[in-house]
């Protein structure tokens, strides 16, 4: 895919959120009830349109209010509630720091923030602040601080924060988290997850020539281009955590009768995004003189209390198929993901690897049992679907989240946990207590089969 010549590195700060210019109602619009869930969006790009997709498709729930401050993205949001004949929400949009606005005035019960990392802290304190049920996107911290910030503010406003890792809800990490659950696997010793996707094309996407299926994801790229090219420019670290790390904590129990407790990490030289400038931009290409911090392979081991070893793998600037990578390890058996395969002692052919399949297939998990047909067409393969069900559940009840504000911040550590490890030659970090103690008491409750 060719690169525009022009300098990729955009000053703006991408799908944002913005300000109140009350939506009034057209004659003929659909009208909501009372006693309906209000969910306002903080950034209405790509990522919150796909959830106010799944909103939309919940019962008794209203999206009343965006927050953005790109013309396009809200253009393609009003699109969706024309679609549907429904009022559209209302809208703010006078810059950056309007999403203040929205949380002061908008009739919302509960928000969703889906805008650019550097602003999912600064946002989830001000929504908690207000009252607001939060429902907070992934991606990784900045700093140790940021993480405490978040914990800080939920114990201080007792208001709750949901933290959106939606892979814990695809199906076959579903069906796995049961077999483990049932002790398939014996006693887990080893797991490993990680984020390893070649995103080059994404990085550098000049908005017209698309990698995948069609213009339209050209257009997805180039506005994640936007803002996420410049973390691998500057930092070194496991950027993107949480989608490898979620799945296997809760199959430990991390903060729930289990905890990390140190972390260290290496990284390779960065090497992939410079020859993919070269390759496709030529030697004289402007970015060819670009400085990549990132390593191209970020490797990072975390140990618990309880003896486990959790290595999560960061790749995404080399040539590789899509893969989170996931292995759950234990003394009787192993699920492989990378090549769907499974070996149980006692019930696979002795030193030889089964296809996982039948075994997902018996041990599929209640939830998608139950409304596998319903998760059907959902974003990212249904998970997507139980996700926002699990939100709006707990935010219209106003209970503690299944992933709640310890797991995101726990989750979220491991990024500036790495880049200090990797700046000090691997040197082992200290993992923080985000429970102050109180992992020792709290159960397992996600996606248990009375949720």
């Amino acid at each position: 895919m060719p690169i525009d010549r022009r300098q990729f590195f955009q000053t703006s700060l991408g799908t944002l959120a913005a300000s109140a210019i009350p939506g009034a109602a057209s004659a003929g619009k659909n009208t909501f009830q009372d006693g309906e869930l209000r969910v306002g969006i903080l950034g209405s790009g790509y990522r919150g349109q796909s959830h106010i997709g799944e909103l939309l498709a919940q019962p008794r729930v209203r999206v009343t209010a965006i927050a953005d401050i790109d013309p396009r993205m809200i253009e393609r949001t009003n699109s969706m509630f024309d679609e549907r004949n429904l009022e559209r929400p209302a809208l703010y949009d006078r810059g950056p720091e309007d999403y203040q606005r929205l949380l002061a005035e908008a009739p919302v019960d509960a928000v969703i923030i889906a805008t650019p990392w550097r602003w999912h802290t600064v946002m989830a304190v001000a929504a908690m602040q207000a009252g607001k049920y939060t429902g907070l996107e992934v991606g990784g911290a900045f700093s140790l601080d940021e993480c405490w910030e978040l914990v800080r503010t939920h114990e201080a406003t007792g208001t709750h924060l949901f933290f959106l890792e939606n892979v814990c809800y695809r199906r076959d990490v579903m069906a796995v988290l049961n077999m483990v659950r049932q002790g398939l696997f014996g006693e887990l010793l080893h797991l490993e997850g990680g984020y390893q996707h070649d995103l080059r094309a994404v990085k550098f996407n000049d908005g017209e020539a698309a990698y995948g299926n069609g213009v339209e994801f050209g257009e997805k790229a180039f506005h994640e281009a936007r803002w996420r090219t410049r973390h691998s420019q500057f930092r070194n670290g496991d950027l993107y955590p949480t989608h490898g790390l979620g799945p296997v904590a809760n199959m430990i129990g991390i903060n729930r009768g289990n905890r990390f407790v140190g972390l260290t990490s290496m990284a390779t030289k960065s090497r992939g995004l410079h020859k993919y400038i070269v390759d496709h931009g030529g030697a004289d290409h402007p970015n060819a003189e670009v400085e990549f911090k990132l390593g191209d392979v970020v490797t990072s081991m975390l140990s618990t209390v309880n003896g486990q070893v959790v290595v999560l793998h960061h790749d995404t600037n080399l040539p590789r198929p899509y893969s989170l990578g996931f292995r759950v390890q234990g003394t009787e058996g192993l699920w492989m993901d990378v090549n769907k395969s499974l070996h149980l002692e006692g019930k696979s052919p002795e030193h030889q690897w089964e296809d996982a399949a039948s075994y997902l297939e018996r041990y599929d998990h209640p939830y998608w049992k139950k409304d596998g047909d319903l998760a059907a067409g959902g974003g990212h393969g249904g998970m997507d679907y139980f996700l926002i069900r699990d939100f709006v559940r707990v935010a219209r009840a106003g209970t503690r989240p299944p992933l709640d504000v310890y797991d995101g911040a726990t989750w979220l550590a491991v990024t500036p946990l790495s880049e200090q490890s990797i700046a000090a030659g691997g040197s082992l970090q200290q993992f923080p207590d985000f429970t102050r103690g109180r992992w020792m008491d709290r159960v397992d409750d996600f996606a248990t089969e009375e949720s």
